[in-house]
């Protein structure tokens, strides 16, 4: 017999990392997914560099993961200029642009140091920029390039057409290299105003006659409109990661992308009810005959939605495993641990089968449009204590 001392000893001796993979949540974050992703964006806008988009941490992916995934890229965008640092840190020598641009003049030094370009949206960018330039003697070879954005409908960040030239204007005196920026408003919605043509058509008359690059295109753009315009540089985002920017999986399924994060557990617990019984808090899901339930190690405290309704679809793994799963439905009130599924028509899930919330074999907008949400929410609400692999 092993005495607990020697337990404990034993036990002291394995890695850290096997500690975290205790419970046994975790995210599976696939590289070879996300350059996959990135290929397909290539093949449908073959004339434009990419802007790799990995804000908010990489969608909730991580920095790191996707810097690995994605290193082939033209460039990478973000807002932080904490994550610009961290991706010159882990080897980044090509472009960076901040898409908030600069949020204090100060941000003007370490803007300079990571050498990252910078979006322009308001006015008070425009008099630090210059006063910069002024500062340096008009040295252009130190300045940061420019993304200039115009609004044309999205009526979020940019100048209005009016007022562009006059901006452009400032900033090309300035000594500083300009692109051209829009953000489309519906480009993942059919018939409603301004659509891609609109803002397209406002865009190229407001900067006829001017230098530089332009960049129009986000994921939706890229997938349902690439053929409408011709965009120097696409920012594509949650296409990167095997989502849909219109929440909707079934809307790109053409593309053939491939999901990046899988979102894992097993089940921890097994409970026969009787018809007329109930499961969870507020006894929401209460049954009509018998039913057999597994717990899964995940809840609200992981990131999964507390919202998410009975019936929101969760993948078993079958005798086989994952991959001869299918799908059961939630029952039960998402607790901060813990979800509760129907698996009566799956006799062999025991404590310990795998399961999957989302991922390769469940799409992650299939259970956000279930739980009334998008598959960006999911993504990027993945707490801190689900460890990610990969």
């Amino acid at each position: 017999m092993v005495s607990f001392v020697q337990f404990s000893y034993e036990l002291s001796l394995k890695h850290e990392s096997e500690y975290f993979l205790s419970r046994p949540i975790y995210a599976h974050i696939n590289s070879d997914a996300m350059r996959h992703n990135l290929e397909r964006v290539r093949e449908l806008v073959p004339g434009s560099k990419v802007w790799s988009v990995v804000k908010a941490n990489a969608y909730g992916h991580g920095l790191a993961s996707a810097f690995e995934g994605l290193k082939t890229t033209d460039g990478f965008a973000l807002l932080d200029l904490a994550e610009a640092k961290l991706l010159r840190d882990m080897g980044w020598q090509g472009p960076i642009l901040l898409l908030e641009g600069l949020f204090s003049q100060e941000d003007i030094f370490l803007v300079s140091d990571l050498h990252c370009d910078c979006v322009v949206h308001h006015i008070d960018q425009v008099d630090w920029l210059e006063a910069l330039s002024e500062a340096k003697h008009g040295a252009s070879s130190h300045l940061p390039k420019i993304y200039l954005k115009m609004n044309t409908g999205m009526n979020r960040l940019g100048f209005r057409p009016n007022e562009y030239k006059e901006i452009y204007h400032r900033l090309h005196a300035s000594g500083y290299g300009i692109s051209h920026m829009t953000h489309f408003a519906n480009a993942d919605y059919v018939d409603r105003s301004p659509s891609v043509d609109e803002q397209a058509e406002i865009f190229h008359q407001a900067i006829e006659g001017f230098e530089g690059d332009r960049s129009l295109a986000n994921s939706a753009a890229v997938l349902w409109h690439h053929h409408m315009f011709f965009s120097d540089w696409v920012r594509p985002g949650i296409m990167l990661y095997g989502a849909s920017p219109s929440g909707k999986y079934e809307d790109i399924e053409h593309a053939k992308l491939q999901a990046v994060m899988s979102l894992n557990s097993k089940i921890i617990g097994i409970q026969h009810l009787d018809a007329h019984e109930s499961v969870g808090y507020g006894s929401r899901y209460k049954t009509d005959v018998p039913i057999r339930i597994g717990i899964v190690a995940c809840g609200y405290a992981d990131g999964y939605p507390r919202h998410a309704p009975d019936g929101t679809p969760v993948w078993i793994a079958g005798p086989n495993g994952l991959a001869d799963g299918k799908v059961c439905r939630m029952a039960g009130q998402v607790s901060m641990d813990m979800i509760t599924v129907d698996i009566t028509d799956m006799p062999h899930v025991d404590v310990g089968t795998d399961v999957q919330l989302w991922g390769n074999f469940l799409p992650v907008d299939a259970v956000a449009q279930s739980a009334g949400t998008i598959g960006y929410e999911l993504l990027c609400a993945l707490a801190p204590r689900v460890p990610r692999t990969g």
